[in-house]
């Protein structure tokens, strides 16, 4: 699938010539770029399904007020080396990479010039399913680190806050796309990926992250 997706690279820019990544999507106060789709849609679902079918998908869980939740999002968790990640009061301990994941990790950072050493993934079964306003600033991350967003599947809604100014800017996430936050948009901003209970096909993301070293 490597061979394919650098085969397609002229293609694809072709097919993102309207897309400009280097625009920020935010106002102030942080930084957001989006990439648009990086892979034809053939490409794109072939990872969705390996994605689906290889990786080892997780209830996630949380404690909240001293009780332990469960979700019906699904999550993974992998890195450079077997890295502890504490969010929601909860650890875990990264898997190694498998191949597919290499490749992706590489694209995103062949498109962005960032660095990543470990991946947050979640499923989504449905638009039911959601993400609620959080920001991802946790001890375990590298402060003011990139972090790349890559979608496969349903396309859903993708909303940030500001902290203080409650003003809001949201974007449509496609199949195959590459969103990328940095700067200071974990200090100043929170983001969201709202219930759409209209949407009934499932969704993989991929959150490539630092872990600080």
């Amino acid at each position: 699938m490597r061979a394919s997706y650098e085969n397609s690279l002229s293609k694809m820019d072709l097919f993102n010539n309207e897309i400009d990544s280097s625009k920020n999507l935010l106002p102030k106060d942080g930084i957001v770029n989006y990439y648009g789709k990086l892979f034809t849609h053939r490409e794109a679902t072939q990872y969705f399904d390996g994605l689906y079918k290889t990786i080892e998908w997780k209830n996630d869980e949380a404690i909240i007020y001293g009780k332990l939740i469960v979700t019906k999002r699904k999550v993974a968790w992998y890195g450079d080396q077997d890295f502890e990640y504490t969010y929601s009061n909860i650890t875990k301990k990264a898997l190694p990479w498998s191949k597919e994941l290499l490749e992706l990790k590489s694209i995103a950072e062949e498109r962005t010039g960032e660095k990543f050493n470990s991946c947050l993934l979640n499923l989504y079964h449905n638009g039911g399913e959601g993400m609620a306003w959080h920001s991802d600033a946790e001890k375990d991350l590298q402060k003011n680190g990139a972090i790349g967003s890559m979608s496969f599947g349903a396309e859903r809604k993708f909303v940030f806050k500001h902290k203080e100014t409650k003003e809001t800017a949201s974007i449509i996430l496609e199949h195959g796309s590459l969103l990328v936050m940095k700067g200071t948009t974990q200090s100043n901003w929170l983001h969201q990926l709202p219930p759409m209970k209209r949407i009934t096909r499932p969704r993989i993301n991929l959150t490539f992250r630092t872990i600080h070293l």
